[in-house]
C-alpha cells in the first residue's frame, strides 16, 4: 500500500465514508441555522468534525457533478454536461486509486450517468445502483408527479437484478450496512453511498410526511417587479414563467413552492437517518477513530430564489453545498473550516487521505492538509470556475460561466442578446442586485472576466460540449402568467457612440 510521509494526517490508511445526498442546498440543515429542519445527526458531524462554509459545486446538475467528483475534472474536461449521456470509458474515477492502494470499494445508490445506465461500474468491488432517477418507493406512492427518467426496475447488485421493497433512503442504507458488515477486515475500506433523496419529485418517508404542515416557506419570493429593479437579465425574468420558474413550476398549474419546499424538507430526514445509522455502526464496531465520513450535496436547490426552482443556475442556493467532514484525531473538532473548495477537490483529498496515488489529470486539488490543520491552508485568493451548458431539454437556462467562491461573483451568459451580472455577496447575499453597469464597477467586471478566461484557459476549457439531443423536451410557458421581459434597457440608443 502506497502511504505519504508520516504526519498528522496519513498515519494509517483510514477507512473512508461518502455519503453524497441529491439536491441538498448549504442551508438547509439545523447546523446552518435552519428555522425549523431537525437534522441533528449533520448537526453531530458538524460539531464533532468540520463544516466547510465555502464549498461549491462547478455545474450545478446532477450527472455533471457527480462525475466532477468521481474525476476531480471541470464538466468542460469529463464532458458529462447533461443527465442523459455517459460518462467517457478512458477517464479515471478516483475509487480506482484507492483499489490500487489495497481499498475495498462498494458503490450504494444512485448513477445516473447515461440515462438508464446501472451497470457495475470501474473502481468498485461492490455495486448496487437503480436507472435514471429510480423511485422512492416501488408502488410510486406519495408523489404527485413523475419525474423524467423515473423507473420501477429496482435494483442491479453486482449484475443481477433485484426488486426494490421498500422506501428507497432506508433501503440503501440497509445495503450499505449489510456490505458493512461483510466486508474483508484486512483491508480498509472505501464505501459510497449516493442517495436518490432528496431529488425532486420529493416524497418523504411516511414517518416523516406532514411533520412541516405548518412550516413557512423561509426564502422570500421577489415579484416580477423585484427582479426588473435588480436589473437581473432577461432570460432570468423569461424564467419565472417556465418549467423551472416559480410561476410555472414544473409546468403544473397548481404548482407551490411552499409546499414543494416542506416536503423537500420532510424527504431529508430520512437522508440524517441514514447518516445516524452509519455512525452507529461504526461505533459498534470501534471504527469511528480511524474512519474518515464525509457528507455532501450533488448541488443546491432554488425554492423561490430569484423567482426559480430547481438548480443549473450560478446563484448561492443552486450552486452552494453543504459539505461536512468527521475524523477524530485528524480534523479538529468544531470550528468551521471557511477555504473555498470545490467538488472537483473531493477526489484529490480523498486520495490523499488515503495515500493513494493521485488523479493524473484533475483540475482539482487536496485540501486534506488544510482541514487537518497541518499549518497548510487553501489560497486565500483562490477562483473557482462555473460553468453550464445550455440543454435543449430544458431551454430556460443559458450556457453559463462564473467566477465564483468570493465576495465578489462574476456571471456571463454566453450565446444570448442579454446582460451579464456582478454580485456583491457580502451586502447583497440574495444576489438581487446586478451592479454590471454600475459604472465604478468597470474595472472589477474587466478583471473578473480575465481571471474566468485564465480559469479556463488553464483547464483547456477551450471548447463547448456538443451532444446530440436525448430525452423529452419542456418549454412551455403560461399565457397567463409573467410576460416576457423587455430588452435590457442599455442596449437602446439611437447611434453608435463616437469613440
Amino acid at each position: 500500500m502506497l502511504l505519504l510521509p508520516a504526519s498528522r494526517c496519513t498515519a494509517d490508511a483510514p477507512n473512508i465514508i461518502f455519503v453524497l445526498c441529491d439536491d441538498h442546498r448549504f442551508d438547509c440543515m439545523g447546523v446552518a441555522g435552519h428555522p425549523f429542519i431537525e437534522t441533528p445527526h449533520m448537526d453531530a458531524m458538524a460539531h464533532e468534525g468540520a463544516m466547510l462554509t465555502r464549498a461549491y459545486v462547478t455545474t450545478s446538475l446532477c450527472s455533471p457533478s457527480r462525475a466532477s467528483i468521481l474525476t476531480g475534472q471541470y464538466a468542460h474536461n469529463h464532458r458529462v454536461v447533461d443527465n442523459y449521456h455517459p460518462v467517457d470509458p478512458k477517464l479515471v474515477f478516483f475509487p480506482q486509486q484507492l483499489q490500487k492502494a489495497g481499498y475495498q470499494t462498494a458503490f450504494i445508490g444512485k448513477w445516473h450517468m447515461g440515462g438508464e445506465i446501472d451497470d457495475p461500474q470501474r473502481g468498485f468491488d461492490h455495486w448496487i445502483a437503480f436507472k435514471g432517477q429510480g423511485t422512492y418507493w416501488p408502488d410510486g406512492h406519495g408523489t404527485t408527479r413523475e419525474v423524467p427518467q423515473t423507473t420501477y426496475d429496482g435494483f442491479n447488485i453486482n449484475g443481477k437484478r433485484v426488486p426494490q421493497k421498500s422506501y428507497i433512503t432506508d433501503e440503501l442504507t440497509d445495503y450499505a450496512l449489510r456490505w458493512l458488515g461483510e466486508r474483508d477486515t484486512d483491508k480498509p475500506f472505501f464505501l459510497y453511498v449516493s442517495h436518490k433523496g432528496v431529488h425532486a419529485d420529493f416524497v418523504p418517508a411516511d414517518r416523516h410526511r406532514g411533520r412541516y404542515d405548518k412550516q413557512p416557506l423561509p426564502i422570500d419570493i421577489p415579484s416580477a417587479a423585484d427582479m426588473k429593479r435588480g436589473n437581473l437579465p432577461m432570460w432570468v425574468r423569461n424564467q419565472r414563467n417556465s418549467r423551472h420558474g416559480v410561476d410555472f413550476g414544473y409546468n403544473l398549474a397548481d404548482f407551490s413552492p411552499a409546499v414543494y419546499y416542506r416536503r423537500y424538507c420532510e424527504s431529508l430526514l430520512a437522508v440524517d437517518d441514514s447518516i445516524g445509522k452509519l455512525d452507529a455502526f461504526l461505533k459498534r464496531e470501534g471504527l469511528r477513530e480511524n474512519t474518515l465520513f464525509v457528507y455532501m450535496g450533488d448541488n443546491g436547490f432554488q425554492f423561490g430564489d430569484h423567482g426559480l426552482i430547481d438548480k443549473r443556475v450560478a446563484y448561492e442556493a443552486s450552486a452552494r453545498v453543504p459539505l461536512l467532514m468527521r475524523m477524530p484525531g485528524k480534523i479538529p473538532a468544531g470550528p468551521k473550516f471557511e477555504g473555498l473548495v470545490g467538488n472537483i477537490d473531493v477526489g484529490p483529498t480523498l486520495l490523499e487521505a488515503a495515500g493513494a496515488p493521485p488523479l493524473k489529470n484533475a483540475d482539482g486539488e487536496s485540501f486534506w492538509k488544510a482541514i487537518c490543520g497541518d499549518n497548510a491552508s487553501v489560497d486565500p485568493d483562490r477562483n473557482l470556475l462555473y460553468e453550464y451548458y445550455w440543454e435543449r431539454n430544458y431551454p430556460h437556462t443559458p450556457t453559463l460561466h462564473a467566477v465564483i467562491g468570493g465576495r465578489w461573483k462574476y456571471i456571463r451568459c454566453h450565446g444570448l442578446w442579454d446582460r451579464d451580472e456582478l454580485y456583491d455577496l457580502e451586502n447583497d447575499p440574495e444576489e438581487m442586485n446586478n451592479l454590471i453597469d454600475v459604472p465604478r464597477h468597470a474595472d472589477r467586471v474587466r478583471a473578473m472576466n480575465t481571471t474566468l478566461w485564465s480559469l479556463l484557459h488553464h483547464t483547456d476549457g477551450h471548447e463547448i460540449p456538443l451532444l446530440e439531443d436525448r430525452g423529452p423536451v419542456f418549454p412551455w410557458r403560461h399565457p397567463d402568467h409573467s410576460k416576457q421581459a423587455p430588452f435590457p434597457a442599455e442596449y437602446f440608443r439611437d447611434s453608435e457612440p463616437q469613440r
